[in-house]
């Protein structure tokens, strides 16, 4: 997969890049495997905003992805296709008892191509197996947290694991973001790296591709009134009042920590933050 530039005919041209779409092989989704997706704009069930900057966007139909895929399958690729709901993409595949799953495509997957899942499963790209009989080294995807709950790390685009011990009934793993954890060697993952590597290369180039996600405008605290953030006010000039940097509702931000699950701390052998401090 490349990127794709524009002719400079405006400005927004000039920086707008977009994928070439050549791994798709169809653009008609199984009609079986998809559902209306509405749209919520942030609102809860009360119709309270609770994610600010959402709203609008083109219609999608959500694709039902299989995370937890049965034990003991054949499965072949029969189409590659967009997701527009995901920054990978997805493959469309086809059991040996003729049942068709959606699932994410990793860089070798094609049409035609053949893989398997369950423990005998052979050490190949796109096979499907528990931790515990991949051997060290390998780069996987789409990794279980609690056995049988389905793949649930490591599904975005270009993404990878690398599986780096096995001890103690315990699998180590480099996570994309440098974070070193532990899993039960008895969770599955697949072997490979998500597709659509050239994803994180696309430059938007104009305001109205957001837009088109559903993404609304942001506007800065500092440019507000003072009753309206408690960056707001002033005499033209820039917030530079010596406070730390906050929410719109007093809460602290940028470098404040939010993350107090302290129930799984201990499976994190070495935090993503510590090569930062350094």
């Amino acid at each position: 997969m490349g990127v794709k530039a524009y002719r400079p005919v405006t400005p927004a041209q000039r920086q707008k890049t977009t994928q070439d779409f050549d791994q798709i092989t169809t653009k008609s989704p199984l009609k079986s495997l998809t559902k209306a997706k509405k749209q919520q704009a942030g609102k809860n069930n009360q119709g309270r905003i609770t994610v600010r900057h959402r709203g609008g966007g083109v219609k999608r139909h959500y694709r039902l992805l299989t995370h937890n895929l049965p034990k003991d399958l054949k499965l072949v690729v029969e189409e590659i296709e967009y997701d527009p709901n995901r920054s990978a993409r997805i493959a469309r595949v086809k059991d040996q008892n003729g049942v068709y799953y959606y699932v994410l495509a990793d860089t070798s997957m094609e049409k035609g191509k053949t893989f398997t899942t369950g423990e005998e499963s052979t050490i190949e790209e796109s096979n499907r197996m528990p931790l515990e009989n991949i051997p060290v080294g390998t780069f996987v995807y789409g990794i279980e947290i609690t056995p049988g709950r389905g793949a649930q790390m490591v599904r975005a685009a270009g993404s990878s694991a690398q599986l780096m011990a096995k001890e103690d009934g315990y699998a180590t793993l480099r996570m994309p973001s440098g974070e070193v954890r532990k899993v039960l060697s008895t969770c599955e993952a697949s072997i490979g790296t998500v597709g659509n590597v050239q994803h994180q290369n696309i430059k938007k180039g104009a305001a109205g591709r957001n837009r088109k996600k559903g993404i609304r405008p942001t506007v800065r605290g500092v440019v507000m009134n003072a009753t309206d953030h408690p960056h707001g006010g002033g005499d033209g000039g820039r917030h530079g009042s010596g406070k730390a940097p906050r929410s719109p509702w007093g809460q602290l931000t940028l470098g404040y920590r939010t993350r107090h699950n302290k129930k799984t701390n201990k499976y994190i052998v070495r935090s993503r933050h510590e090569g930062k401090r350094k």
